[in-house]
Formats: structure tokens, C-alpha cells, sequence
């Protein structure tokens, strides 16, 4: 499959896009994160394989660097991973790492909002605040000593009741007082250029440009 080349100034001078693979498979997260990467020829894992690394670690960063490690050691090629989650003070933290999962291993996203508002259920106003947390790790191969990592938080509030259809995840109770609206009431444009995972991402290209 041919790829687009960037050109420089003069028009004389073909620059070749630096190959880089994603440690997902899923084609919204690679179409959000390539409108970013400019300059870079983006691969998902899933062309290359099916496995998903194991989710071992107990923190963000740790899990971020596991996938990011896999990706380049299964297709010779540097690896961005990424973990994210919605961390909930009154919860002491929870769902957290457990986020995808919180109602159980194959729970769907309305399973998983389901139970958030129902352990949440007596915490009062003005108790609800939580956070949108990603981490993203790069290696420039599989046993990179040295990762980069950069972690993006979205502060936000849990809503009472779902709110909005833009969204996935816990989209529709995550309310923003700044925009007077839950995440799953924004529009799309509106989402990523606030979204943690988008910050996270221009942070991290940042220092492996």
C-alpha cells in the first residue's frame, strides 16, 4: 500500500515518514492519533498480529510500557502503548486500571457505567470528583532501557444519571463544569482537542521528535 511523503519547502527534497506501530487494534483510537502524528507512517499491532499483550502491571505506566514493549518486539518496529482509565477519588481510585472492565471481564460499556452509578449511588454532591488518567510509553525497540513516558490527567465530576451519545466508556456520567456538559455531550473535535489521551500525545511527540 502506497504512503503519502511529506515534501519539503523548496519541493525538491522527498522526506520519508518514520514508521511507527500503535499497541491497539482499535481503528477510532489509530484515526484520532494520526490527524496528531504528522510525519509518521502509524501501523496498528493488529496488522501485524492478533495477541494483546498481558495487562500485568499495577499502574498505568507499568501497563503502557508492557504493550508498548510487546508491539516492538512482535514487529521489529519502535511502539507507542497507552493505558487509561477513570479514577474516582471516593473510590479510593477505582475503577482505575480496571476501568474496561469494572462490571466484569467482558462487560460492555453500559455494564460498566451501570456500576459506577450504583457504588456511587449515596456519595453526596460535591464528593464526585474524578479523573481521566492515560499514560503513553515509547520504545524505540522491545528492550529499550530507557521508555519515554508522559502521563495527561482530565479532571471531571460523575453525574447522577447518563447524559449525552457521543461518547464510550464512562463518557456519558463524566461531567466538565468548564463546558457545562458531560464528555458525551461534546462534539467530537471538542472532545480530542481536550481529551487526555490528546495531550498525552503531544507531549510525548514532543520528546521523541
Amino acid at each position: 500500500m502506497l504512503r503519502k511523503r511529506h515534501y519539503s519547502q523548496a519541493g525538491l527534497v522527498a522526506q520519508p515518514q518514520k514508521k511507527l506501530v500503535l499497541a491497539s487494534r482499535n481503528q477510532g483510537k489509530l484515526a484520532e492519533m494520526q490527524s496528531i502524528m504528522q510525519g509518521y507512517e502509524v501501523y496498528l499491532q493488529s496488522e501485524f498480529f492478533e495477541e494483546q499483550a498481558e495487562e500485568t502491571g499495577l499502574s498505568c505506566m507499568e501497563n503502557a510500557i508492557l504493550k508498548a514493549r510487546f508491539a516492538a518486539h512482535r514487529t521489529g518496529l519502535p511502539a507507542i502503548g497507552d493505558d487509561s482509565g477513570l479514577f474516582v477519588d471516593a473510590l479510593q481510585g477505582m475503577p482505575g486500571l480496571y476501568s474496561a472492565r469494572f462490571a466484569g471481564e467482558n462487560a460492555t460499556d453500559q455494564q460498566n457505567v451501570d456500576k459506577l452509578l450504583s457504588v456511587m449511588r449515596d456519595i453526596p454532591e460535591g464528593h464526585r470528583q474524578a479523573k481521566y488518567v492515560c499514560t503513553m510509553a515509547y520504545v524505540r525497540y522491545a528492550l529499550d532501557p530507557l521508555p519515554i513516558c508522559v502521563t495527561a490527567e482530565w479532571p471531571g465530576y460523575i453525574f447522577h444519571e447518563q447524559r449525552g451519545n457521543q461518547g464510550y466508556g464512562y463518557d456519558s456520567v463524566f461531567y466538565l463544569f468548564g463546558q457545562n456538559a458531560t464528555v458525551a455531550q461534546l462534539m467530537p473535535a471538542l472532545k480530542q482537542s481536550l481529551s487526555n489521551r490528546t495531550v498525552a500525545l503531544r507531549a510525548l511527540l514532543a520528546q521523541i521528535d
